[in-house]
């Protein structure tokens, strides 16, 4: 990146509870290019362990990194000016124009994103229960930005907004409804995720945009949305983010007779509970080998192939529900880390899924571009990869709502 690069530019904050990640999106002169142009992503993570921070330009190519000792204890805060720090030394002359801020949790109220006033903070924070892990690291930069730079705009854009639109039904767990009214419901996440993929199927294939597809973004956070006509009609993750499929440490869907069964017999409080279903379970806590997909495909030991076993399972078994939720299927999607270069795993979702009219492409499915179909030519059901971008879909958020769109 040339470090004299100058003129307007949106940032965009996705902090979470063990890293912060920062992207710059400059605007293009020639707006019929598109108005947003990535210019550098940069991340801390490691947070509370061994704290190391990278950054790339665009085309990939290194920007800068850094270790910390480990028992340093490199904070939220100090991540974050760290982050801020390298961002002026790269753009000297830049000019804000505001900043984008991924928000787990919007509850039933916020179905858009939205631009952040104190009052707008205060009502977000009241939502800290719904999501006691994530929220508070979502909204730690704001209060920030608020004290640092005062009138500059910030944006919250919601993981579960993109799920606003699917019906009571859906939405309803079978307990007293008043514990409905009060908000204990579905709400779905990776809705930032799934609306990018949403955006991009009308170019990629016109009769899924229109038709009922499966979106999978399976990544050490995983989960599934059935989408009709690019909308969320149905997803995997519930009440929180916590549902659904295993994921890289957490348990996914469970009988809730489990967690009575371990506090009358194992004596588990609340917090031993939170430890074991979202830090020592999923892949990791399956395999006892790792919680990355990489290594549990490359290794010989037993509980790693079932783990990956149980996986699988899990991913085929919500693609067929997710199919009776639509009443039936023109295609399926794999986004995020795992689903993005895992083509073992694609492979063998695609081959529990023949009965939906789905064929695999074997040498598509290997390599290719990034963005293309896996699926046979003569599949009735179509299959693709798409790499997921949530960070432009926060930028063009809040470059569409300080244009006034």
């Amino acid at each position: 990146m040339d470090p004299r690069l100058e003129g307007e530019f949106i940032a965009v904050v996705n902090a979470g509870s063990s890293s912060i990640k920062l992207s710059m999106f400059s605007l293009h002169e020639d707006r019929s290019r598109g108005p947003l142009r990535l210019e550098l992503r940069a991340q801390v993570e490691g947070l509370g362990t061994t704290p190391h921070f990278e950054a790339r330009h665009a085309d990939g190519s290194p920007a800068g990194s850094r270790d910390w000792p480990v028992g340093e204890g490199l904070s939220h805060e100090g991540a974050l000016d760290h982050l801020v720090e390298f961002v002026r030394h790269e753009f000297p002359r830049l000019e804000m124009l505001g900043i984008g801020h991924r928000v787990v949790h919007g509850g039933t109220g916020f179905d858009a994103p939205i631009v952040v006033t104190p009052e707008v903070l205060r009502q977000l924070e009241a939502l800290i229960p719904l999501a006691p892990l994530h929220q508070p690291h979502n909204l730690a930069p704001v209060r920030r930005a608020f004290s640092a730079l005062p009138g500059l705009p910030q944006v919250a854009c919601f993981d579960t907004a993109f799920h606003r639109g699917q019906s009571d039904v859906a939405d309803a767990f079978a307990l007293p409804y008043a514990l409905f009214e009060a908000g204990v419901r579905r709400y779905g996440f990776h809705g930032l995720s799934y609306e990018y993929i949403a955006s991009r199927l009308p170019a990629l294939s016109p009769r899924l945009a229109d038709g009922r597809a499966v979106v999978l973004h399976l990544g050490n956070g995983a989960s599934a949305c059935a989408m009709q006509r690019g909308r969320s009609v149905a997803s995997s993750m519930g009440f929180t983010a916590l549902d659904g499929l295993p994921m890289g440490t957490r348990s996914g869907a469970i009988d809730p007779g489990v967690l009575i069964y371990l506090m009358d017999e194992r004596r588990m409080d609340a917090r031993e509970l939170e430890a074991l279903l979202y830090k020592e379970s999923g892949l990791l806590g399956l395999s006892g080998v790792s919680s990355d997909m990489r290594q549990l495909l490359a290794s010989d030991a037993p509980r790693a192939r079932f783990a990956v076993d149980v996986f699988v399972h899990r991913v085929a078994r919500e693609i067929g529900a997710l199919a009776a939720e639509m009443g039936g299927l023109d295609g399926v999607v794999f986004t995020a880390g795992i689903g993005e270069h895992a083509a073992e795993i694609r492979r063998r979702v695609m081959s529990r899924c023949l009965w939906l009219g789905l064929t695999g492409h074997d040498g598509a499915n290997r390599e290719g571009a990034p963005e293309r179909r896996i699926s046979a030519v003569d599949s009735r059901c179509e299959a693709w990869v798409i790499p997921t971008d949530e960070e432009l879909m926060m930028a063009r958020h809040t470059f569409r709502l300080l244009a006034g769109e």
